[in-house]
């Protein structure tokens, strides 16, 4: 039980640190974000799955390492191509590519930690893809209403309550009349969405790796989405806040990392209740 508890506490500082990395070069500091980078992979090596030497996932084969090759290749050759830089999707495809890499490593603590970056990594892409990208192709509304419906007004609606203006002036858009006048716009990753599938993707993999059954796993998808939204209007309203209060400049700081950091303590909380509940 010791071993277990350990694993579980360097899975969630690895996913926290690996999230961080992923803000802050996208967002932040570059620095920070390889030194976060670094550490996470440290942490890598000391994970010990028990249950993952006998999952017969993906066999030894040179195939899925060649795969595992062209995709991190062809991801980081398009960017440098068009000139862009690591988006969130590109950052995640990168991971599960080179997760892909790590299950045909012959280092079995690096092999172990790979399928359960290859299960978190393949569902944030699946997710992505039909959020974000399938739903564009069909002209399906859903980001814009999500956005609004279910992020905007009621974290508007409860800092009302408060007696804090805030004016909605757009579909994704409010105004904010606090030490300064400005406009905040909720959507793309405000709308917690990144989070969310991050988060079903640690409960997926690890329902997978720890063998639970169906009724469990569902439960716990449930309760991660229930709380990754929850967690998220918390975020919203700490940024309006520091808006109101602070300024534009402050709240752009916050905005950098204030989300990772909630996100592992979200983690944290899953992760613990899945253990109470197996």
């Amino acid at each position: 039980m010791e071993d277990e508890n350990k694993n579980l506490v360097l899975i969630l500082l690895v996913l926290a640190l690996f999230t961080g990395m992923a803000v802050e070069i996208s967002e932040g500091s570059t620095t920070v974000g390889i030194i976060l980078f670094l550490a996470s992979v440290l942490l890598l090596t000391r994970i010990n799955f028990k249950h993952l030497g006998n999952s017969g996932l993906l066999k030894k084969s040179k195939t899925y390492f060649v795969i595992g090759a062209f995709i991190v290749s062809a991801d980081l050759y398009y960017n440098f191509k068009n000139g862009g830089e690591l988006g969130t999707l590109d950052v995640m495809t990168l991971f599960f590519g080179a997760s892909l890499i790590g299950t045909q490593l012959p280092n079995p603590q690096i092999e172990r930690v790979s399928r359960f970056g290859m299960y978190i990594s393949s569902v944030f892409v699946i997710l992505y893809l039909i959020f974000y990208t399938m739903f564009a192709f069909f002209n399906i509304d859903f980001l814009h209403k999500f956005d609004h419906y279910l992020i905007l007004l009621p974290t508007v609606g409860v800092l009302g309550l408060a007696g804090i203006p805030l004016e909605v002036i757009a579909t994704e858009t409010v105004r904010i009349s606090g030490v300064e006048e400005m406009t905040m716009v909720i959507g793309g990753p405000c709308s917690g969405l990144y989070s969310m599938f991050l988060l079903i993707g640690i409960v997926y993999g690890y329902s997978r790796i720890e063998k639970m059954n169906v009724n469990k796993t569902l439960m716990m998808l449930g309760f991660c989405v229930a709380v990754a939204y929850i967690s998220n209007l918390f975020r919203v309203i700490v940024l309006y806040l520091t808006a109101y209060y602070y300024g534009q400049g402050t709240m752009m700081l916050v905005h950098t990392h204030i989300g990772w950091i909630i996100f592992a303590a979200v983690a944290g909380v899953i992760m613990y209740f899945i253990e109470l509940k197996r």
